[in-house]
């Protein structure tokens, strides 16, 4: 489906973030929920979406650890000892479960504090390899090519920044929370970041209104939430999985697709081999580029934050896009 929705529903919000809250065990209303981190509130996020999220909405008031280091894919991060015990002493702890297995069972079975889940803080989907127009005018669960498609909820709601800024709403409203003495600030940096994202999301509609194609192709499923916000059809050589392989069937089928609807590109991303995006690239004479999922922030990626790297992303669907 196609979500055409600028402005974040204060219903939406209000309810998810009562959901995630509920989960949230009372905490103490001293000067602060920490009492190690220097009288910071402890924050481990697990991995670097909601580790920016808890710096921007945290400020100097939170001290924040993220278990996924730059460069790691997430996906397949197993928690160490050390950062097991390093969750246990934490104060909040934000996850997107269903991303990560090993962190949801140790965030699970951790007496952390404040337990966040962002995936409770918005909506979820279904989505395939095709996500968009094309998948639209498909069956639900086959193709016309006979494929199976919609394997699981899609997790990589960062990438939209309306779902994105409902997840900061939530999380601010947990920080507020679990230090109610620096709710004041919270609020404030809350607010200040999904203005920031409103920006962000005037900037894709707009970049993205005019192009002489709507479809692009990526390494894996993860911009499948863009495609929906902005009208384009995301075709991924694999599915949500960053490392599978696609089958012979679907490289041809790409490949008479591209040809057919005007397709320039092949994306890949810095964090997965570009082997595969490469050699079909190769194959149906087109260029490849980088689209970042921004799964970790690292020397090659094209931005210091979300922000700017999520810029970078619109400059390379604009130029794949034929954008006028």
């Amino acid at each position: 489906m196609n979500v055409r929705r600028r402005h974040i529903s204060a219903g939406v919000i209000a309810t998810a973030t009562a959901l995630a809250l509920g989960s949230l065990s009372a905490c103490s209303s001293d000067s602060s929920a920490a009492d190690g981190g220097g009288g910071k509130l402890d924050v481990v996020a697990s991995f670097y979406p909601l580790q920016f999220l808890a710096e921007e909405i945290g400020g100097s008031h939170v001290s924040v650890n993220t278990l996924t280091e730059p460069g790691q894919e997430p996906h397949d991060l197993e928690i160490s000892a050390k950062q097991t015990a390093q969750l246990q002493e934490s104060d909040v702890a934000l996850y997107l479960k269903g991303l990560q297995p090993s962190v949801d069972e140790a965030i699970g079975q951790s007496e952390v504090k404040a337990k966040v889940d962002a995936a409770t803080l918005t909506s979820l989907e279904k989505h395939g390899n095709e996500v968009g127009g094309h998948a639209a005018e498909h069956d639900e669960n086959e193709d016309e090519h006979g494929h199976e498609e919609g394997s699981g909820l899609d997790p990589h709601i960062w990438l939209d920044p309306v779902k994105y800024a409902e997840v900061a709403e939530g999380v601010g409203k947990a920080f507020e929370k679990a230090d109610p003495d620096n709710a004041a600030t919270y609020k404030k940096n809350t607010a200040a970041l999904v203005k920031k994202l409103d920006g962000l999301d005037t900037r894709f509609e707009d970049g993205l209104k005019n192009t002489k194609t709507k479809v692009f192709i990526t390494t894996h499923a993860a911009f499948g939430y863009l495609a929906e916000r902005y009208g384009l059809t995301e075709e991924a050589i694999n599915g949500l999985d960053p490392e599978s392989e696609p089958s012979a069937n679907r490289v041809k089928d790409l490949e008479k697709m591209a040809k057919a609807d005007g397709v320039s590109t092949v994306f890949y991303e810095t964090l997965v081999s570009d082997k595969t995006a490469k050699t079909i690239a190769a194959d149906a004479d087109l260029r490849t580029d980088v689209l970042d999922p921004i799964e970790g922030i690292t020397e090659k990626s094209r931005g210091d934050d979300y922000i700017q790297v999520m810029d970078a992303n619109l400059k390379a669907l604009q130029t794949a896009l034929g954008a006028k």
